[in-house]
């Protein structure tokens, strides 16, 4: 079945012309800005704290993100832990009650839908672990629309004299998303069972949907990067099991897998890993589409 009229049509609607914001709004990350944005369209004004070059995890709490989040209505975040470094600080500088904890302002992208990975006991000596599970559920599409649901619920709530306004533009989104998933699965299915090596664990969601084998990590720990050693035992243990590639997102160091890619000739596959990782994945329509066109290409080699 062809969905691309179907795509067009309520993409339309997604696309509408602007006008006077009613919800201002400050995303931590740029793929739940591009969410928000999809969903609000005309109503909300959109700042994104962080860019697709920066990991998430190790952001500066600086005084321009505080003067923004002071004056948002909602403030929407992956959570589990993912932002534990600064958000806790951006949220007691900018005395922003409607925006605090357990507020309607106050949105976890990750704590909308169940995550992998939850641990019930972390010590240090694990690395940078996430007690509260994977937080990289954008990577997840049905895990995505169950949180866009939700989001658009709450612009409701925060907004209700244009809840008819937010809905349509989530039934659109809906439409939409269900049906490019439908077609990002019928091209993706020559990736089951495919063998790859990943930087760090942030592609858990997206390969677990995939059902592509995430054999082994670069970093030695969560958090750490590749050592000599680490990579001396990839090395060996490679030659036993040759992965079909390597991944590795577009913020992060990738001269480990190029080193170890050579070695074992495998290909190093960057990816963008959210909205504006490249020139391609301008929003998350395309974020996933140049995914899973890296990934094909990469194993058609």
């Amino acid at each position: 079945m062809n969905f691309k009229p179907l795509i067009i049509a309520v993409m339309a609607v997604l696309a509408a012309p602007a006008a006077q914001a009613e919800l201002s709004i400050f995303a931590c990350e740029p793929e739940w800005a591009s969410l928000a944005q999809q969903l609000g369209g005309d109503k909300v004004d959109v700042f994104t704290a962080t860019t697709a070059l920066q990991d998430p995890h190790h952001i500066e709490a600086r005084p321009s993100l505080i003067a923004k989040i002071r004056s948002a209505d909602l403030v929407i975040c992956t959570g589990a832990e993912l932002e534990v470094g600064w958000l806790p600080v951006l949220l007691r500088q900018a005395s922003n009650r409607q925006i605090q904890a357990g507020q309607p302002g106050y949105f976890m992208a990750a704590e909308q839908v169940d995550r992998l990975d939850v641990h019930t006991r972390v010590s240090r000596d694990q690395g940078d672990v996430h007690a509260s599970g994977n937080p990289h559920v954008h990577l997840d599409p049905h895990r995505l629309l169950a949180i866009a649901d939700r989001l658009s619920q709450r612009f409701s709530q925060l907004d209700a004299d244009q809840s008819e306004h937010y809905q349509q533009r989530a039934n659109a989104f809906r439409d939409a998303w269900h049906a490019s998933v439908v077609e990002w699965e019928q091209r993706a299915a020559t990736l089951a069972g495919k063998k790859v090596i990943v930087h760090h664990a942030n592609w858990r969601y997206l390969f677990a949907w995939l059902k592509i084998d995430a054999m082994a990590d670069l970093e030695p720990k969560p958090g750490l990067p590749p050592s000599s050693g680490h990579l001396a035992s990839l090395l060996a243990s490679s030659e036993k099991i040759k992965p079909d590639m390597i991944v590795v997102a577009r913020y992060q160091n990738s001269e480990g897998a190029r080193w170890l890619g050579k070695r074992i000739d495998a290909p190093v596959v960057i990816l963008p890993f959210t909205v504006g990782g490249n020139d391609q994945a301008h929003d998350l329509f395309s974020l996933y589409n140049d995914t899973l066109t890296r990934l094909l290409v990469a194993v058609s080699k």
